[in-house]
C-alpha cells in the first residue's frame, strides 16, 4: 500500500500542477476585466447583510489507512459547526467523502448532500457536481455563506488544513486588483466586458473547487503513503522485539530441558552408587565372619 500510495501521490500532484493554469489564466481574465471598469450585479457576488445560516463543504476520503488525515478535516469542520451554532447560526453539511459521511451520519448531524467516489481522482466533471448543488444552494437563498473545509497540498512532506470562504466570491475590483488598465488596449471583450464576466463567475467557482479537490487527492495519497511507511517500520521492529524474545524463551525452554536431564542422570548415578556399596559392604562383613568361624 506504500508503494501503491506513492505512485499515485505523484500522479496526483501532475494532475494538481496540470490543472493550475487554467485556474491561474481564468483569474487573471477576470483581473482583466475588471481593469477595464467592466462590473457586474451576480448573485455569486451576493453578499448577505446577516449570515444566519453557512454552508460547509468538507472534503475527505472514501478510504482510511491515512493517518490523521480524515479526523483533521473532521474535527476542523465540527469545531466551526459547534461555534456557528453557539452564535445561533444554522447549519448545512454537504460532504465529499465516506469518512465525513459516516462520521456525522452516525452522529445525527443532517446531511443536505453526500458525494462518494470522488475523492480519488477527481475529475473537472464531479467539481462541477459539486459546485452547482452549492450554488443552488446559495443563490435560492438557503443558505448565506459557503466555507471550503479541506487539506492543501503544500511538498511531498506537508499539508496543511485550509477553510476558506468558497461563497458569495470576492468583489471583482478586489480579485482584479493586480489588474493594468494601460496594458489592455490590445484586447477585444466579445460581446462584451459585463457579459464575459458575468458568464465566467460560475466556470470560476468550478474551478476553486477542482483545484480544492485535487489538493486534497494529493494530500491523502501523502499521507497513505507516510501512514504506511510508518506501519510498516513499526510492524518489522515488532518482528524484531517478538523474534528476540521468541529466542531467549527457547534457549530458557532449553537450558531448563539441560538442567532436568542432567538433574536426572545425577540422581540415577546416585541411587545406583548407594546400592553397591551396600552390597559390597554386606559381602565384607560375612567374609569376615566366615574367617572368624574357621
Amino acid at each position: 500500500m506504500e508503494l501503491i500510495a506513492a505512485t499515485r501521490v505523484v500522479k496526483a500532484q501532475k494532475r494538481a500542477n496540470e490543472a493550475r493554469p487554467y485556474s491561474t489564466k481564468m483569474t487573471k481574465v477576470i483581473q482583466d476585466l475588471a481593469a477595464t471598469g467592466a462590473s457586474v450585479s451576480h448573485e455569486l457576488l451576493r453578499q448577505p447583510a446577516a449570515v444566519k445560516k453557512v454552508a460547509l463543504v468538507v472534503i475527505t476520503s472514501d478510504r482510511g489507512l491515512a493517518g490523521a488525515y480524515n479526523s483533521t478535516v473532521i474535527r476542523a469542520a465540527e469545531r466551526q459547526l459547534l461555534d456557528n451554532k453557539s452564535k445561533g447560526i444554522d447549519y448545512s453539511l454537504v460532504t465529499v467523502g465516506k469518512k465525513a459521511r459516516d462520521y456525522f451520519a452516525f452522529r445525527n448531524y443532517r446531511i443536505d448532500a453526500s458525494y462518494l467516489g470522488m475523492t480519488d481522482t477527481p475529475t473537472y466533471d464531479h467539481a462541477r457536481e459539486v459546485a452547482e448543488k452549492v450554488r443552488e444552494m446559495f443563490t435560492e437563498g438557503d443558505i448565506d455563506q459557503v466555507l471550503l473545509v479541506y487539506t492543501e497540498f503544500v511538498t511531498m512532506g506537508t499539508q496543511k488544513l485550509a477553510m476558506r470562504q468558497f461563497l458569495p466570491l470576492e468583489q471583482v475590483t478586489t480579485v482584479g486588483s493586480a489588474g493594468d488598465a494601460s496594458a489592455l488596449g490590445e484586447f477585444e471583450f466579445e460581446p462584451g466586458p459585463n457579459s464575459v464576466l458575468e458568464s465566467l463567475l460560475p466556470r470560476y467557482v468550478e474551478s476553486r473547487l477542482y483545484s480544492a479537490m485535487l489538493d486534497a487527492s494529493a494530500s491523502e495519497h501523502a499521507n497513505r503513503q507516510r501512514a504506511m511507511k510508518a506501519a510498516t517500520d513499526n510492524a518489522e521492529d515488532l518482528l524484531t522485539k517478538l523474534s528476540r524474545q521468541l529466542s531467549r524463551a527457547r534457549q530458557a525452554a532449553i537450558t531448563t530441558e539441560i538442567m532436568e536431564i542432567v538433574g536426572g542422570a545425577e540422581a540415577m548415578d546416585g541411587g545406583d552408587a548407594e546400592p553397591a556399596i551396600n552390597s559390597y559392604g554386606a559381602a565384607d562383613a560375612l567374609a569376615a565372619t566366615n574367617v572368624t568361624v574357621v
